[in-house]
């Protein structure tokens, strides 16, 4: 969930730290780090996080009858 109240501290989506190539953030704090490193001073940045994507429907066993009322 996007906007839950307890949030895992992690750098990918601290307002401190900044994307650089593919694996690595650059903290204003630490320095460079890895983007599930965290620390104290973790301050959370929600335009940063990236949900995961939505789960595909499953229509294998859904059959026409299903919809009839």
């Amino acid at each position: 969930m996007l906007f839950r109240k307890k949030i895992e501290p992690s750098c990918s989506y601290c307002s401190r730290g900044s994307l650089i190539g593919d694996q690595s953030i650059i903290c204003i704090k630490k320095g460079i780090v890895t983007p599930w490193n965290c620390c104290g001073k973790f301050l959370y940045d929600p335009i940063k996080r990236i949900p995961s994507p939505p789960q595909k429907l499953q229509t294998r066993g859904i059959k026409q009858e299903d919809f009839v009322l």
